[in-house]
């Protein structure tokens, strides 16, 4: 299990301090998500709440990806085109450009930087379609494919057992 820096600790307590906060002005049915069950506390001293769980889980698949895609920015619209892609591949379809940049929610001139970004680093390749030579396909290359499945396969790997963070 990967172990946290105190400074990465006090941004953890930050942030779940802040959402608790949140919470709390919300009223009891938010500060309900952030107590352990009396399930829980009988269960497992060091039983956390559903909340926390999610919220330390996010942290860390955002940490496994940025390590696992090396110099990659892997992050927001990008790591939305990536899901779009490798989607795509299991279902032995292709995507345009176009529909990547608007499924990220980009516009189509940031998106296509962030594809160039992508075939860089070897993840996609594009090619012009032949029944229309004005659209640009794109396709994630085998080493992109396989590099999804490892950080899924990684990311599975850390929530057996019903713990996150044992990756």
């Amino acid at each position: 299990m990967q172990q946290f820096s105190n400074q990465e600790m006090a941004e953890l307590k930050s942030r779940v301090d802040r959402i608790h906060d949140l919470l709390a002005r919300r009223g009891d049915e938010g500060a309900a998500m952030l107590r352990p069950s009396a399930a829980d506390r009988r269960g497992d001293e060091r039983a956390q709440p559903p909340l926390l769980d999610q919220l330390s889980f996010s942290i860390e698949a955002r940490r496994i990806r940025r390590s696992h895609f090396g110099g990659a920015d892997m992050s927001g619209a990008v790591w939305d085109m990536m899901l779009d892609l490798m989607l795509a591949r299991a279902n032995a379809r292709v995507l345009g450009a176009s529909d990547l940049a608007t499924g990220a929610g980009v516009p189509l001139s940031s998106g296509l930087r962030m594809i160039a970004a992508l075939e860089q680093h070897g993840l996609v390749e594009r090619a012009i379609d032949e029944r229309d030579r004005r659209r640009t396909l794109v396709r994630l290359t085998d080493a992109g494919a396989e590099r999804m499945a490892s950080y899924f396969e990684r990311i599975g790997g850390a929530t057996r057992g019903g713990r996150p963070l044992a990756a």
